[in-house]
């Protein structure tokens, strides 16, 4: 009997738009580094360092960031409800974990974790997201625009100003936007990260409101992923949702259509529980019932998720048992974090033909790279752009994983690099001393490199 050799799927065969998928934070730098991890485990004296520093990715708990203990606590009482009927469960939780525990085991139908729920998730915790919405903006919420999701993630199509601290300038968005109806693509929707990603910029309530009002004239839907809007860390800003924006300037749900994502994954560091969700505003109900379709593709968002996210949204309240401690836990988290961000900052800015704007919300800083042009020609060379080419030498050098700004759409004719802020103080010290050594020594082989290629044109 003879049968077809040849193998049923090829990377010449692969759907080509899977081919195009680019995620710059888990990309190139971040295979060449696990391959970097795998030498120092099997032939450790063959490299410069003994450990990756990964700041490529936001991953707090991966970094350092310990876990709040209330979340902890009502998780581990949620997938152990027999803990709460033993003796010892007084010594070992607080009573305000026990309480919120049963609160919500009554709320899921089966009382156990370890089934599917509604595709949207349990409505009793879609009912306190909501709640808290509400508390936050000053404006309602309802359950059934609330999905619960696995996570939240979206990214951003124009670019900001650099030297007016990140900010968004309207003219931007509409040259944007006018550039690509005349290439005839049909533009429904405008993505804003706020505090932002990869820049690390809050918006102004004023940006906020030009991005509202370009959005109904347009007849554009605002994606707002939301996700850091508890890592807000510059003293003159704070965090405003665009619904809430909306919502003041007197627009309903019949005057404009909006999406807010948000997430555990970054204001609380549980990235691995997956648990987020998105209010939808302004839809028909017909709409509503295509995004419940493909919501229901997927079953259920995990259930761990579903509960992290109503604690974050209904976290304990003043004259509960676990206020005090989670009270504290956060702003030691928060406080910690603003200063390892301001050491890393200082370092960057002191780094020759470095620029770096000052961090105010999310995790990450943006450093410029102002390079040699004979580092540029280099990279040229290599066939990879400048800032790929820096973070490859960075990441051999010295263990530093980074990512290139070029996975952001960096404006034309910048060089950057994204740096996540590690939550481990004795890995940015480490992190400082390594970049130090290393950017100098490259700024003087690319110079002397210029010099030589100077002299010769002489």
């Amino acid at each position: 009997m003879s049968y077809n050799k040849a193998p049923s799927i090829t990377a010449e065969t692969i759907n080509p738009r899977v081919k195009i998928i680019r995620y710059a934070p888990c990309g190139e730098i971040v295979k060449h580094a696990a391959r970097l991890e795998q030498e120092i485990e099997e032939n450790p004296a063959s490299i410069p360092f003994q450990e990756i520093i990964y700041c490529n990715l936001g991953n707090p708990q991966v970094l350092g960031q310990p876990p709040l203990t209330f979340f902890r606590e009502v998780l581990s009482l949620c997938d152990n409800p027999a803990l709460m009927d033993r003796d010892e469960a007084r010594a070992l939780f607080s009573p305000c974990s026990i309480r919120r525990a049963r609160r919500i085991l009554n709320s899921i139908p089966s009382k156990d974790t370890g089934g599917y729920t509604d595709c949207r998730g349990i409505k009793c915790l879609r009912q306190v997201v909501a709640d808290g919405i509400t508390a936050r903006d000053g404006f309602p919420s309802t359950a059934d625009d609330i999905f619960l999701t696995d996570g939240a993630t979206s990214a951003v199509p124009y670019n900001l100003t650099e030297d007016n601290g990140w900010g968004l300038e309207i003219f931007e968005v509409k040259r944007c936007l006018e550039e690509a109806r005349s290439a005839g693509l049909t533009v429904r929707a405008m993505v804003v990260i706020n505090p932002g990603n990869p820049t690390g910029q809050v918006l102004s309530v004023t940006n906020q409101e030009e991005i509202v009002e370009f959005c109904r004239k347009e007849g554009l839907v605002i994606l707002a992923d939301e996700v850091y809007q508890e890592n807000i860390y510059a003293e003159n800003k704070k965090f405003h949702s665009f619904k809430k924006v909306a919502r003041s300037l007197a627009y309903d749900e019949n005057d404009l259509t909006l999406v807010s994502l948000h997430s555990v994954s970054m204001s609380y560091g549980e990235s691995g529980r997956r648990g987020g969700y998105m209010e939808v505003s302004g839809v028909a109900a017909n709409v509503k019932d295509q995004i419940y379709k493909v919501a229901s593709l997927t079953l259920c968002p995990n259930i761990a998720g579903q509960i992290l996210v109503s604690l974050a949204m209904d976290p304990p309240k003043l004259g509960d048992e676990s206020f005090e401690s989670f009270d504290k836990e956060k702003e030691q988290i928060r406080s910690s974090f603003c200063k390892r961000a301001k050491t890393l900052e200082k370092a960057f800015s002191g780094l020759e033909g470095v620029t770096c704007n000052k961090l105010e919300g999310a995790l990450y800083l943006f450093p410029r790279l102002h390079l040699p042009s004979a580092a540029i020609r280099a990279a040229d060379f290599e066939g990879v752009s400048p800032d790929i080419f820096y973070a490859h030498r960075l990441l051999d050098a010295t263990g530093i994983a980074v990512v290139p700004g070029s996975g952001f759409h960096q404006a034309s004719g910048t060089i950057h690099i994204r740096c996540t802020i590690l939550p481990d103080e004795r890995k940015i010290e480490a992190m400082v001393a390594r970049l130090r050594a290393f950017h100098k020594a490259f700024m003087n082989e690319f110079r002397g490199s210029q010099q030589v290629m100077n002299d010769l044109r002489r």
